[in-house]
């Protein structure tokens, strides 16, 4: 009895860095579960503890105890695709079908600006956007991979690296090999950091050859990375498979064995019932951004059907420059009404499996879900804090429903990676704002098109 008082005794002296106290506690796992006036207790960047409030003042000595009385807390948002450099190219040739506005419009500008320099601002500019709308974690695909990790590092973001593959030269590679030496010397770098991933990203089969992929495949095996690529985007991608190969994407990944459990494959707006069955049995992982399709008219995800067959599906923007936010709220709401709208049926996506595709879903297709996607003890206390009094979410009958359905990004309060606040009340903790737009002004001045000023 006195061992059990003593231990009794020391817990409630037990010294903790921080305290969560929200009105909701949305931890994701278990389905559908609410905690009201909860707590999350937070200790070396670790969730140690989720339990109501009164417990928590009282068995817990924490460093800083925040009370957040109109809030629900989540896990953080995971932006399974993202490039975020590209946030630098907001706005340029809107409204155009993809392949031209890539052809005709995007890759002559990469060609001609992206550097190092590029790359930096661009990420700096796309990490504040994405933490001032509750992500914590996102997975890039683009050049100078090197100048994401470090600046994700520097303001102590999480995100997957994604090791870029094409067969096209850039300023950073100038061959398929010399795109993955660098993928691995980088990857070899990363190895160590506790916020930072690894994928390697093929960008897609049209741009990438069958001998770089049976490469690139070897690589990724011997060091158990994903494989991160856009598939079945269009209509015209699959034509110009047929044409080129004689099969449709998806078989030709699986004649080169890149079908599996580390397929993280982007869009999927063309693929057929047969295939998403033989998707679904390959274990692969899907990331659906709705907005970015409906916005480049590229068709319409089977959501309804992917997730009725089991496949796992996250949620993820795109670059900005075909979205053109990096929002993953906005992504949630439109991801659940168009799969409503597409399989004409009302309970096709409900508000708790979309917030799980937004956080859980989103982690697992990066292999990142024993660490992130929930708030569970022994994970990492990646948090978003939505504050859900405003006038556009009252009156309030379930948070999930206000998140999902009517919540908006300027909601976001508070933000936490690993337990350290990068978002306080709405004000970014690690970047200077002023800065970043500073240097988007400079950029926006470089990519300007040339003004069409009539009598000119």
């Amino acid at each position: 009895m006195l061992k059990l008082a003593k231990l009794i005794v020391d817990r409630m002296l037990m010294p903790i860095d921080s305290l969560i106290c929200a009105r909701w506690i949305i931890p994701v796992v278990p389905d559908g579960a609410i905690f009201e006036h909860h707590a999350v207790a937070v200790s070396g960047g670790k969730i140690i503890d989720i339990l109501p409030q009164t417990e928590a003042l009282a068995n817990y000595q924490a460093v800083t105890v925040e009370h957040l009385p109109q809030h629900a807390l989540i896990p953080g948002f995971v932006n399974a695709h993202t490039h975020a450099a590209m946030s630098l190219l907001r706005g340029i040739a809107d409204d155009l079908p993809l392949m031209e506005w890539l052809g005709n419009h995007i890759w002559p500008l990469e060609r001609q600006w992206v550097s190092e320099s590029f790359v930096r601002d661009g990420t700096d500019l796309a990490i504040a956007e994405m933490l001032r709308s509750g992500i914590t974690c996102f997975n890039d695909m683009y050049f100078f991979p090197e100048i994401t990790a470090q600046q994700v590092s520097k303001c102590g973001m999480r995100a997957s690296i994604g090791l870029i593959l094409i067969d096209f030269p850039s300023a950073w590679a100038g061959s398929a090999d010399e795109y993955l030496t660098k993928g691995l010397a980088l990857c070899d770098e990363l190895r160590h950091e506790p916020l930072l991933s690894t994928v390697f990203a093929p960008h897609a089969p049209y741009t990438v050859s069958i001998d770089t992929l049976k490469k690139m495949r070897i690589l990724a095996e011997e060091l158990d990375r994903p494989v991160h690529t856009h598939l079945y985007e269009t209509q015209g991608e699959i034509e110009q498979c047929l044409q080129r190969y004689g099969m449709r994407p998806l078989k030709l990944l699986q004649q080169l064995e890149l079908t599996g459990p580390s397929l993280i494959a982007v869009h999927m707006t063309q693929v057929n019932d047969g295939e998403i069955q033989a998707f679904a049995e390959s274990g692969g992982h899907i990331v659906h951004c709705p907005e970015s399709n409906l916005k480049l008219a590229s068709g319409f995800c089977p959501l309804a059907k992917l997730l009725a067959a089991g496949v796992n599906v996250g949620l993820g923007t795109d670059g900005a420059a075909s979205n053109n936010d990096l929002n993953i709220l906005s992504e949630m709401r439109t991801a659940a009404l168009l799969a409503k709208g597409v399989s004409q049926r009302a309970d096709a996506v409900p508000a708790t499996v979309a917030l799980r595709m937004a956080t859980l879903n989103g982690a697992r297709a990066l292999g990142l879900e024993a660490e992130i996607g929930s708030l569970e003890v022994g994970k990492s206390a990646d948090m978003t804090a939505i504050r859900l009094d405003a006038i556009e979410t009252q009156p309030l009958y379930n948070p999930v429903s206000q998140i999902v359905y009517a919540a908006d990004r300027e909601q976001v309060s508070d933000v936490w990676v690993a337990g350290r606040p990068l978002l306080k009340a709405r004000q970014l903790t690690a970047l200077d704002l002023a800065d970043i737009r500073q240097r988007a002004a400079h950029w926006q001045n470089k990519l300007a098109p040339p003004k069409n000023l009539a009598g000119s």
